[in-house]
């Protein structure tokens, strides 16, 4: 009996991963990447999903309820970087905590593998910053400043691999 090719392939590797931000094209006229952040992104947390079940109680079944589909709720998704002097992400905020509700993003975050090709991506639809933190600042600390932006956002896909193909020719 043969195995499934997908099954012999080695894990991938969690640092080698990039975060880019498109237009939402919901958004009317409006297409394209977004210049939002002109440094890499050093972790990312919050790819998550969770359904809640549907309990159905039903008289006479002594062996347990009925477990039905529920909704489905999603992680908040935090990116953290070193601190920098560009002031994209805290502009973004800063827009969208204004009002700004058209700056919604379309938020995709790539995994390569070893040698360097697009292999998974997630794409999390109408990103919006909920949440920006800087640095904790201390005179006596010599470690690098980290700035975290937290993204809620209205659902999450895993894209196909033609969309992964198209999107890194």
């Amino acid at each position: 009996m043969a195995e499934n090719s997908e099954n012999l392939l080695t894990p991938l590797l969690v640092f080698r991963f990039h975060v880019d931000f498109a237009v939402d094209p919901l958004v009317s006229g409006a297409s394209g990447n977004v210049n939002l952040c002109s440094g890499a992104f050093s972790d990312c947390t919050g790819l998550e999903a969770t359904m809640e079940p549907k309990v159905i109680k039903e008289g006479g079944r002594n062996h347990g309820p009925h477990q039905r589909a529920g909704q489905v709720t999603w992680s908040t998704v935090i990116l953290k970087r070193g601190m920098t002097t560009t002031r994209d992400l805290w502009k973004w905020f800063e827009l969208v905590g204004g009002g700004s509700y058209s700056y919604r993003l379309a938020a995709t975050i790539t995994m390569f593998d070893p040698q360097g090709a697009a292999v998974l991506a997630w794409k999390l639809e109408k990103a919006m910053p909920i949440k920006f933190k800087a640095a904790d600042l201390n005179a006596k600390g010599t470690e690098v400043g980290v700035e975290e932006l937290h993204l809620a956002h209205e659902g999450m896909s895993l894209l196909s691999e033609a969309d992964i193909k198209r999107k890194f020719l």
